[in-house]
């Protein structure tokens, strides 16, 4: 079993605003993750060859610029070719609740909007960490 779950946070797309990103890491961390965060204007393919060559458990995206649906799926697509598909992908920032769910139905586990306890992905993510460890 691993010791610590490892997760990449992530603001793609040309979004400056990295203040919930930078929140989200730090409540990560400080729940004992390691995180992992690549900084503003992340392309698709950084995140993903980020998230390959880390070796993370989870990537989480922030997105204000009304790019989610674009963003995601590119980065859902490099993940499948980069035989990386069993990541958990969530994502965090203003997305429209019809938006979330296309986004859910696409392959990203979860969608936390504006005003989200810190401990709701945390839980999320250890919930399905857990669901994964052998028993």
């Amino acid at each position: 079993m691993k010791e610590k779950i490892r997760v990449l946070v992530a603001k793609p797309g040309l979004d400056g605003h990295d203040r919930g990103a930078k929140v989200i890491a730090t409540a990560f961390r400080d729940a004992g993750f390691e995180v992992i965060y690549t900084g503003l204007h992340q392309t698709p393919e950084m995140i993903v060859e980020a998230a390959v060559q880390e070796d993370v458990d989870v990537v989480s995206l922030s997105v204000l610029s009304g790019a989610h649906m674009t963003l995601f799926a590119r980065i859902l697509d490099l993940l499948r070719e980069r035989g990386a598909s069993d990541m958990l992908v969530i994502g965090g920032g203003i997305i429209p609740e019809e938006d979330a769910v296309k986004l859910r139905e696409m392959g990203v586990a979860e969608i936390f909007g504006p005003g989200t306890p810190t401990t709701s992905p945390i839980q999320f993510i250890r919930d399905w960490f857990a669901k994964r460890q052998p028993a």
